[in-house]
């Protein structure tokens, strides 16, 4: 830079502070006490944004870059151990931060660049989004072990209209799915109990305080009995989101092929 245009761009600095950084002596120049003072911040300001690129570039190394994935609690104890371990036979740097949510909490995480890709259910419809169907999943009435239902393998919905359900709460994909398999079955959901979070679900109906729509489990849970709806149809869509128009980075490039692969193979069994 010729000296000139650095002396122009140290005055220009001067007159945005208003205060005087450099000393001028002749042909030298010295930094004032409020010039120190501002060299030391400024330093510690370019150390960290050193630091910074040096985080960005490493998060999108192709073989030690990082992912952020969300996906469903639901998707949490099998189903996603499986697709990291699977993913990791190939690219065994790459680095994950996982986030367990529900699904509209997802999207918004998408959106405000917290997450790159994620697993949910409903499969989203914005125009600011992308999404592919990956799987379905068939739900299951829960029972109490002892219920008038129990000995039953199959049942229609319609036939649980008296039932108290327990439910997610509004907002979780599941408990959209669930309000709507009713409304087609003719009935409303009588709602006792509503949680976050599937296990604590059966754990209720165990207790006898209501019926409830829910996915398999991951491993058979005492005090319960799981029935096959045969009428409404009863299952979900799972699904893979990004955000429209964000470049992907390698390593996100990579696991959202993988994911995409796995289309009709996603879920165990």
């Amino acid at each position: 830079m010729p000296q000139s245009t650095l002396s122009r761009a140290l005055v220009r600095l001067e007159e945005d502070l208003g205060v005087e950084l450099f000393a001028r002596h002749g042909r030298t120049v010295s930094l004032t006490p409020a010039g120190r003072t501002f060299y030391a911040s400024v330093d510690r300001a370019l150390d960290e944004i050193g630091r910074a690129a040096e985080a960005v570039r490493a998060d999108a190394d192709p073989a030690t870059g990082k992912v952020a994935f969300g996906f469903l609690h639901t998707m949490g104890a099998e189903t996603v151990p499986g697709l990291l371990h699977a993913f990791r036979a190939d690219h065994p740097g790459i680095r994950f931060s996982l986030v367990q949510n529900y699904g509209e909490a997802m999207l918004e995480g998408l959106r405000g660049g917290e997450l790159d890709l994620c697993l949910t259910s409903p499969v989203p419809s914005a125009p600011d989004l992308v999404a592919r169907r990956l799987d379905e999943q068939k739900l299951r009435l829960v029972v109490p072990a002892d219920h008038r239902l129990a000995s039953r393998r199959r049942v229609r919905l319609a036939e649980a209209s008296d039932e108290t359900f327990v439910t997610l709460e509004p907002g979780y994909g599941l408990r959209r799915i669930t309000d709507d398999l009713c409304a087609e079955a003719g009935f409303a959901p009588r709602i006792a109990f509503e949680g976050e979070e599937a296990e604590t679900l059966r754990g209720l109906v165990a207790a006898g305080l209501g019926v409830a729509l829910l996915p398999p489990p991951p491993f058979p849970r005492p005090g319960v009995v799981e029935l096959t709806v045969t009428a409404p149809r009863a299952a979900r869509e799972i699904g893979v989101a990004w955000l429209a128009g964000r470049p992907d980075t390698p390593p996100v490039a990579a696991f959202k092929k993988f994911l995409l692969s796995k289309r009709g193979r996603l879920l165990p069994g």
